[in-house]
C-alpha cells in the first residue's frame, strides 16, 4: 500500500480566484451520509478511481468536488479527461469564486458563512456552493495540512 495517494495541494491557485469551466467532464457518483457525515465516501472513491484508471482517464492533479446537497447524501463529482464506460458522465460549466480553508472539518459552518460573505461583498449572488477536498484523511494528516476549497457559483 503506498504512503501517499493525494499529491500534496498548492493553495495558492485557488484563493480568492475566479475561475470559468466549459463543459469541465466528471464521473458523478452519490454518497451515503448521515447528518452531513459521509458513510461510505471510501468505497465509492476506490471503485471510481478504479474505473478512472483502467481506462486512463485520471488528469495530473484531479478535482473531485461534493455537492453536500441533502443531511443524508452527497453528490461527488471526479474530474476525468475522457468518459468512462458505465459510469454516469456529466459536465459542469460556468463561473466560479473560489476560497481556500484549512482545519479541521468541525469548521464547515464557519467556512460556509464566510465564504456566503466573500461572495456578497464582491457584488455577487451564489446560485450553487460544491466542496473541493484536496486530499484523503491519511494524506492530509502526513502533508500536515487539510485543505477545502469551497466553490461558488456566481
Amino acid at each position: 500500500m503506498k504512503d501517499e495517494c493525494c499529491p500534496q495541494f498548492d493553495p495558492t491557485p485557488w484563493q480568492e480566484a475566479t475561475i470559468t469551466w466549459e463543459g469541465k467532464r466528471f464521473v458523478k457518483d452519490r454518497v451515503r451520509s448521515f447528518l452531513h457525515i459521509p458513510l461510505n465516501f471510501g468505497g465509492v472513491m476506490t471503485r471510481n478511481m478504479k474505473a478512472i484508471e483502467a481506462h486512463g482517464a485520471g488528469p495530473a492533479t484531479p478535482v473531485v468536488l461534493s455537492d453536500e446537497n441533502s443531511l443524508w447524501g452527497a453528490d461527488v463529482y471526479i474530474e476525468v479527461t475522457k468518459d468512462i464506460p458505465k459510469a454516469t458522465m456529466v459536465t459542469i460549466s460556468g463561473t466560479f469564486l473560489t476560497k481556500v480553508y484549512e482545519g479541521p472539518f468541525q469548521n464547515m459552518r464557519k467556512w460556509i458563512e464566510d465564504m456566503k460573505t466573500f461572495v456578497g461583498a464582491r457584488g455577487k449572488s451564489m446560485e450553487k456552493m460544491y466542496f473541493f477536498y484536496t486530499t484523503c484523511p491519511k494524506c492530509a494528516k502526513k502533508h500536515g495540512k487539510n485543505y477545502v476549497v469551497i466553490l461558488a457559483q456566481i
